[in-house]
C-alpha cells in the first residue's frame, strides 16, 4: 500500500511523483542515503553524487538535467558561490523550497548521532553549521568541480540567470535576507581570517568585495 502524500504539501511536479514516500508522507529525494531499508534525510549518498556530477542529473529527483541550472544555497554560498550541492531542475527547486521541512521550519531542532558528525567531519571545505533561515534558488546554465585544502570536491556556481529568495516557504523580504546575511557573515569572515594567517592572501578582502556586491541580489523592498 502506498504511503499518502501529507496533506499541507503542494502538488508535487511531474519528475517527482516517481520517488517514494516515507512513513511520514514526505518524497523522498533521490540523493538521500538509506539505511536498512529506511531514508536518512540528513545523509546524502555519496555514490548519488558522483553521478550528478558525471552524469548531469537533478539531485532531488535524478532525472537528466537540461541546460539550466537550479543551485537551493544559503546566502553565504552565495557570497562565496561555492556549495556541496548538484543543481536541480527549476521546477524540483522551487518545490522543494516550499515544501523541505528544513526549509520551511528553520527553528526545528536536527537530530544529530554519530552518523551526523562523522559525515560533518568528512565534508568538504568550511560547512557552516546553521540554518539560515532564508534559501536562494540561484539559476545559471553553468559550474565547476575543484578541491578544497583536503583534497575534497566543491562547487563552484556560475553567474546567475535568474534568483528567487524564500523564507518558511514563501517568497523571502529584503529586511530577512539582510538579517539571515549579516548573521552569517561573521562566520565567513572567521574562515578568511584564518586563511589568510596560514596563507598570507587576502580572503578577507576578497570576501569584503563579495558581500558588497552581493547586496545587489537582494530582494525589492516591499
Amino acid at each position: 500500500m502506498t504511503t499518502p502524500l501529507r496533506s499541507e504539501l503542494t502538488e508535487l511536479p511531474r519528475r517527482l511523483k516517481a520517488l517514494p514516500v516515507d512513513a511520514r508522507g514526505y518524497p523522498v529525494p533521490w540523493f538521500v542515503a538509506w539505511h536498512d531499508g529506511v531514508p536518512d534525510f540528513r545523509i546524502a549518498d555519496t555514490a548519488k553524487w558522483r553521478r550528478a556530477v558525471r552524469e548531469r542529473r537533478c539531485w532531488v529527483c535524478g532525472d537528466r538535467l537540461g541546460r539550466y541550472l537550479a543551485f537551493v544555497i544559503g546566502p553565504m554560498c552565495g557570497i562565496n558561490r561555492t556549495t556541496t550541492e548538484p543543481p536541480l531542475h527549476r521546477e524540483c527547486a522551487e518545490w522543494s523550497v516550499m515544501n523541505c521541512p528544513f526549509l520551511v521550519r528553520p527553528h526545528a531542532k536536527r537530530r544529530e548521532n554519530g552518523i551526523t558528525a562523522d559525515m560533518r567531519a568528512q565534508s568538504a571545505g568550511d560547512p557552516i553549521l546553521r540554518n539560515p533561515g532564508v534559501t536562494l534558488l540561484w539559476m545559471t546554465d553553468t559550474y565547476r568541480i575543484f578541491r578544497d585544502g583536503n583534497g575534497r570536491p566543491l562547487i563552484e556556481i556560475g553567474d546567475p540567470s535568474a534568483l528567487a529568495w524564500y523564507a518558511e516557504g514563501r517568497p523571502a523580504t529584503r529586511a530577512e535576507v539582510a538579517a539571515s546575511v549579516d548573521s552569517g557573515l561573521p562566520l565567513l569572515l572567521d574562515v578568511a581570517r584564518r586563511q589568510d594567517a596560514a596563507e598570507g592572501c587576502n580572503s578577507v578582502a576578497e570576501l569584503t568585495r563579495r558581500y558588497d556586491a552581493f547586496k545587489a541580489h537582494y530582494p525589492a523592498a516591499s
